[in-house]
């Protein structure tokens, strides 16, 4: 930031932001509140008078943007607009939490403390991008509008990321993908969520971000065609029935299209559903809503076809975000499905601002307790979690987005991630039911506590007297609560064998005269293969460790002088020697700045870098490098799950990366091939990628079965140009159905 002078032209533009701000502001209609905006937004442009932001734009920009999307996108009051104008006061300028105080009051006080980062000491294994997001976290039992303004601060962010290096693009849309879009999923914020989404993309793979949006504004005539048609009779149907709504029919996200593509290796033209309809009707008064979505339903599959399977009743029983809707999908004109959705005003106020709706609804008790729960949920992980990397891993299994409704034996239903276990389940009930489990009876049917439970089931746990948490247990369960529950029955469990096992040593030592110090421990560590002393305790209260050969172990592992002389003189040198060799081969120091150039076909001595294995990149992939501890530099696919973690938790450990364009070497790649089995289809195979295409084969394996044949194949190949010219050869081939490549590797 640098500190110029605002110029005339920069002020007006900033009165007027200033004017928009509260003429959107809804909740902010009597001239206290205006006078208290203003007063806010007078010490926030004096604290950042001199500063501008990296695009060049006086600061007071970004809290005003901030301020807006609070205030029109999300719909809180004066408070929040208040807040958020002066999120970034007390952290980045001379003034104190106390002027805040002092100046807007406690509460206003307390949302600022929650926004501002902290500094000073943290945890030696976490960073301070993650500290950063728990302590957000901890404010949220008091005050949920923290965390919505702190969403509209990282949606500003993500509008303006272009002026920012490439390094740190990668790190705050990576954070964004892995934290905050999901955030903004579970409050209910699918706006929001669906933009931060896109935008992430936009910075992480920008070609396939702007070949999508190319498509989308190409077939945009073609679908806007198609919506009208497919909405004329419907439009006539509901204004029969004196039905008082509105009709629009909207693209699914960029994001959500490039999944799909990923996830099912389909092209763009392929997806069936690239928008759906939405009806959001104004409710007739004395009928339930509920009813009354049926009944447009009923409406409308008088007209098209509906397909049973496809139905999504949120409205019987809304999703834990307090989302309500009914989905359908039918069969529209020329044979293509689409989804309906149909919702309420009120519905479509909370599904389009989530929770920050919910305060215009107060009798709306069952949406309040749902976010009550989640509240609950994140307060239990803060409480039995010190560590902040494990605390966000923990955390985001409870951002989950597809949920199942899983009934208890006297009806009562439970709403869960997807892929939950028995045990999940019986952790939900209740701790203690959780660490007593042995077993369940699913709709009846007796099952282990691995089994995975399925939306409509019914489960009865069965449990034991005793407790007997297993280890093993953390690989069987997906949700936070549960998997907390069992590390800290764990712990617990642990510390018991420890004080066992100490008092059972401290016993045998003493029938031979000895007294535990600490060399004799540190004899016994590596005389029983432990790995520590608690873990030396923990054997022998576990068992594990037999006593009866103490002597002998403390015999073995008493060296002579001789031995002891040369690994004092002798040793010593020969790992200085060591050290001297490692340093010569070490790799060059990195700068975050500069990109890191991936030349093609290079091994020198003091490369700074190498391929990731879990996504085995190839040139022309998108890219980007994590600096490890040691200073060489891993390079990752910008989409691979590992790349999308490390950006969020490791952002300022992130480089740039690019491939040199020269065609020096040939890269592993692997593909999975389907189709017809028929008689040379090897052949045909072989011929096209080593004839016509010039790739060396490295591996070729084909199964077949009932005139269906199957393969994976491993070939070496320039860059994913050559590669996708190679797949596009092979769908040529008479029988090929499918053809794609394989991300991870495994030598």
């Amino acid at each position: 930031m640098s500190s110029i002078v605002q110029t005339d032209d920069e002020k007006n533009k900033i009165n007027r932001q200033l004017d928009e701000l509260i003429s959107s502001c809804r909740n902010c209609d009597n001239p206290d509140d205006i006078a208290l905006i203003k007063k806010a937004f007078r010490l926030s442009n004096e604290a950042h008078k001199d500063m501008r932001r990296k695009s060049g734009e006086p600061y007071i920009v970004h809290p005003l943007s901030v301020a807006k999307i609070v205030s029109e996108e999300l719909g809180l009051g004066t408070n929040s607009v208040i807040s958020a104008l002066l999120h970034d006061v007390v952290e980045d300028t001379d003034y104190s939490l106390d002027d805040i105080k002092n100046n807007f009051g406690e509460k206003i006080a307390s949302i600022i403390d929650g926004l501002t980062k902290i500094s000073g000491i943290f945890d030696k294994n976490s960073t301070l991008q993650l500290e950063n997001f728990k302590k957000l976290l901890l404010t949220l039992s008091d005050d949920v509008r923290v965390i919505l303004i702190k969403l509209a601060d990282r949606l500003d962010n993500m509008r303006t990321l272009e002026s920012l290096p490439r390094n740190k693009q990668l790190k705050v849309a990576g954070e964004t993908l892995y934290l905050f879009a999901p955030l903004a999923h579970r409050l209910g914020l699918y706006t929001m969520k669906t933009e931060l989404e896109d935008l992430a993309l936009k910075y992480q793979n920008p070609n396939a971000y702007e070949e999508i949006t190319r498509k989308i504004k190409e077939s945009e005539k073609k679908r806007i065609h198609f919506i009208n048609k497919f909405s004329l009779p419907i439009i006539e149907k509901l204004n029969e029935h004196n039905i008082n709504f509105d009709i629009n029919g909207r693209p699914k996200s960029i994001y959500s299209i490039w999944s799909k593509m990923l996830n099912k290796n389909v092209s763009f033209e392929e997806i069936y559903d690239l928008f759906a309809i939405r009806i959001v009707f104004e409710p007739k008064e004395g009928i339930p809503e509920k009813v009354q979505c049926w009944n447009i339903y009923s409406l409308i599959t008088d007209i098209y076809m509906p397909k049973p399977e496809r139905i999504r009743d949120w409205v019987s029983s809304p999703k834990a975000n307090g989302y309500e809707a009914l989905h359908g999908t039918v069969m529209g004109p020329n044979g293509r499905w689409v989804e309906v959705q149909i919702r309420t005003t009120r519905m479509d106020d909370i599904a389009e601002r989530g929770f920050a709706a919910h305060w215009k609804y107060k009798n709306s008790d069952n949406q309040e307790s749902e976010l009550d729960k989640w509240i609950e949920r994140i307060r239990q992980l803060l409480d039995n979690n010190s560590d902040a990397t494990e605390f966000i891993d923990e955390f985001k299994l409870n951002l989950f987005s597809s949920e199942i409704l899983v009934f208890t034996p006297k009806g009562d239903f439970i709403s869960l991630p997807k892929d939950v276990t028995v045990l999940d389940f019986a952790y939900e009930i209740h701790t203690e039911i959780g660490n007593k489990a042995i077993g369940a009876k699913v709709n009846q049917k007796l099952v282990p506590l691995n089994y995975k439970l399925s939306s409509g089931d019914q489960v009865e746990v069965i449990t034991s007297d005793v407790k007997r948490t297993q280890r093993e247990w953390l690989d069987q369960v997906n949700t936070a609560k549960a998997k907390a529950s069992i590390k800290n029955a764990l712990k617990t469990e642990t510390k018991v064998l420890i004080e066992k096992g100490k008092k059972k040593l401290d016993k045998k030592l003493k029938e031979i005269n000895l007294h535990p110090n600490s060399r004799i421990i540190k004899k016994l560590i590596r005389g029983y293969d432990a790995a520590s002393k608690d873990d030396l305790y923990r054997k022998t209260g576990e068992g594990i460790i037999d006593l009866g050969n103490l002597k002998k172990i403390l015999r073995k592992n008493t060296k002579n002088k001789w031995i002891r002389y040369w690994e004092l003189s002798v040793g010593k040198n020969f790992q200085k020697a060591g050290r001297d060799e490692k340093e010569k081969t070490m790799p060059k120091q990195t700068d975050n700045k500069s990109p890191v150039i991936i030349r093609e076909g290079v091994d020198e001595p003091g490369k700074n870098y190498r391929i990731a294995k879990c996504c085995s990149p190839i040139p022309g992939d998108e890219v980007v490098g994590y600096k490890s501890p040691n200073d060489m530099i891993i390079i990752h696919k910008s989409k691979c799950p590992t790349a999308t973690k490390l950006m969020s938790s490791h952002g300022n450990l992130i480089v740039s990366a690019k491939w040199t364009t020269h065609k020096i070497l040939s890269f592993l790649a692997r593909i999975n091939i389907k189709g017809i089995d028929r008689i040379g289809i090897v052949s045909s195979l072989t011929n096209v990628i080593s004839h016509d295409l010039n790739a060396n084969i490295r591996k070729i394996t084909v199964e077949s079965h009932d005139g269906l044949f199957e393969g994976t194949i491993d070939l070496y190949v320039h860059d994913t140009k050559h590669l996708n010219n190679l797949i596009m050869n092979m769908f040529k081939i008479k029988g090929v159905i499918s053809v794609k490549r394989i991300e991870n590797i495994e030598e």
